[in-house]
């Protein structure tokens, strides 16, 4: 047996983490990489659960006057953000659902905001605003979910 051998096989019985590392599965090329930990990405999570937190704290009526006017603020620069993102992605090439989703979420913001703005009822705003909250929630779930193949591989949308 000749050393090399033998000193792989004595770490490995050695250290379990060895033996499990070598167990998981190699890593596939092309495979889609995960952009949550970017600091850009990141921040769009934070950014997205720190709004949705304030809409769902609001109830079904919302808020009115300055608060709403700041939050429609923070929430245009989110909007922003994720057309940012969506450019980022479309200039790597890469991970085309996410980059459609992003624009999607970014073009979706600014029309719920005006939901919420124009509902004529209690009832109007209240879906309204749980629209909104859902569509903040997706925000961060397309962006911390595990990476997918693109549904459509090689078909250019945006």
């Amino acid at each position: 047996m000749s050393c090399g051998i033998a000193i792989a096989v004595s770490l490995l019985l050695a250290d379990p983490n060895v033996a499990l590392a070598a167990a998981q599965p190699a890593a596939v090329a092309g495979a889609p990489v995960s952009v949550a930990s970017e600091p850009m990405f990141a921040d769009i999570v934070t950014r997205a659960s720190a709004l949705k937190a304030v809409v769902d704290a609001w109830g079904p009526t919302g808020a009115t006057g300055t608060d709403f006017e700041t939050f429609k603020a923070r929430a245009t620069a989110l909007s922003a953000l994720d057309m940012q993102a969506h450019l980022i992605l479309k200039e790597r090439g890469t991970d085309g659902d996410l980059k459609c989703i992003l624009r999607g979420i970014s073009e979706d913001i600014p029309v719920r905001l005006q939901a919420v703005e124009t509902a004529a009822t209690p009832e109007a705003r209240a879906t309204a605003l749980s629209e909104l909250s859902y569509l903040l929630n997706d925000n961060v779930e397309v962006i911390t979910a595990p990476p997918q193949p693109d549904a459509q591989s090689g078909v250019e949308t945006n």
